[in-house]
């Protein structure tokens, strides 16, 4: 592969592309927003106060990283525990095979998961209580997987993923299961359908890791043939995997590079400007591999708890570009679409009732303004690391962007916009990206 769609595809492009974007924000050489230094401190002020009224005043140490995990626990149920005590009566069932259990589950979790909208719920089966957004999402898909619709031969076992069964997926059974109507629409949900089918394809082609009915948890395996003698994996052994598996998934108009398609990356103007005496194939390509990132925080999580796993180089991982932290920077003040920007947003969201302005997902107002979420969080976890607020605990971005930056992002849209509680900045996505 080329080396330059090698580094457009790695975690290091990602932060170092995103850190020249602030350092034109810096400049005032920003495209689309301004960028105010001052109100970081504010948003950095809020941020640790939620974490200080949730953790506060020595429960530092609890905080889990950013993942799937959490999502399966809304309304105090401990539904991933109740799984692991079925699974733990089971002889079959050892340490390792728990863990290719929960990755099963967490890969199309977290892959469905890409924005549910603000109408959407779910009604947990046998619960008074309904859920939405990305906690609605996890139950669901919970229900969906222990029901067998993930598994090629329900007979044989029901709660397994296998790209046998995801490659040929009924929309019918994820309609059913997400209770999706005309009243209860789920955004995107054929495409969200495309992309568990092309999920079972990809799986499928490397019987070398997941085994010829393509299973997800196979990695588990496959990772630990990596492990060192003392119990440490290679984060970056996790992201080649799935960067590896994933590419092919993801819809075929996103960016390609000699033909390559190279995921979450696009486009941006300023990057474009600033290295016009030193362009190359990939200059004015921002990536952020959102989905993918999102991903491997959450199967990290099962190898730590389950198996004792350390995994090494795992700080490569960045913030998340996505509309709860980034929304945290607009709604606090940090970041503000320029006038011009705000007006074209404005005019695309003539059809929304919320007046809020709307950007395509691919726009370069929305590529900006994640570049620029990226990272600001670097920027607010070394302001939170350096806080004498946590008794000596040093916090990873993992934990922050868990404990604060998108609980805040959450809050801050409930507060501003409590009929929608929807980003400060509109964005018309096709359920495959954030």
């Amino acid at each position: 592969m080329d080396s330059e769609i090698e580094y457009i595809l790695s975690l290091k492009a990602v932060r170092e592309k995103a850190h020249k974007v602030l350092e034109l924000a810096e400049q005032g050489k920003l495209t689309h927003f301004n960028y105010d230094r001052d109100k970081l401190d504010v948003a950095a002020d809020y941020v640790i106060g939620i974490i200080q009224r949730d953790f506060g005043p020595d429960r530092y140490h609890l905080i889990p990283p950013h993942g799937r995990w959490q999502h399966f626990e809304v309304g105090g149920i401990p539904r991933i525990d109740k799984l692991l005590s079925d699974w733990k009566n089971d002889q079959k069932f050892d340490d390792v095979e728990k863990v290719r259990g929960l990755i099963d589950l967490f890969f199309v979790s977290v892959l469905l998961d890409a924005g549910a909208g603000d109408v959407w719920r779910f009604q947990e089966p046998g619960g008074e209580q309904s859920y939405s957004r990305s906690e609605g999402i996890a139950i669901a898909s919970l229900h969906m997987f222990l029901s067998g619709d993930f598994a090629s031969d329900k007979s044989l076992r029901k709660d397994i993923v296998e790209g046998a069964a995801l490659h040929t997926l009924d929309a019918d059974k994820l309609y059913r299961h997400f209770q999706i109507s005309e009243t209860n629409p789920l955004v995107a949900v054929d495409k969200r359908v495309e992309l568990l089918r092309r999920l079972g394809s990809s799986l499928l082609s490397f019987p070398e890791i997941f085994g010829k009915n393509g299973r997800p948890g196979n990695l588990v395996d496959y990772l630990l043939s990596k492990a060192k003698s003392s119990g440490e994996i290679d984060y970056r052994d996790l992201w080649n995997l799935l960067q590896k598996v994933l590419i092919p998934v993801w819809p075929s108009d996103r960016t390609h590079i000699d033909g390559h398609p190279v995921g979450d990356a696009w486009p941006l103007k300023a990057l474009a400007t600033s290295s016009r005496a030193n362009s190359s194939k990939t200059s004015a390509i921002q990536p952020f591999h959102k989905l993918t990132q999102w991903l491997a925080y959450s199967l990290m999580v099962p190898f730590d708890r389950l198996l004792k796993i350390t995994w090494l180089n795992a700080d490569q991982g960045t913030g998340l570009a996505e509309y709860r932290n980034g929304g945290l920077f607009v709604d606090i003040g940090v970041l503000s679409l320029k006038e011009e920007s705000r007006a074209r947003g404005l005019q695309l969201s003539s059809s929304n009732i919320d007046g809020l302005p709307y950007f395509g997902a691919s726009d370069d107002e929305i590529v900006e303004w994640r570049a620029m979420t990226v990272a600001l969080l670097d920027k607010l976890h070394a302001i939170i690391s350096s806080s004498s607020q946590f008794n000596g605990i040093q916090l990873t971005l993992p934990q922050v962007l868990e404990a604060g930056s998108w609980k805040a992002g959450r809050e801050l849209a409930a507060e501003k916009r409590p009929l929608t509680k929807s980003s400060p900045i509109g964005i018309l996505g096709d359920g495959t990206l954030f």
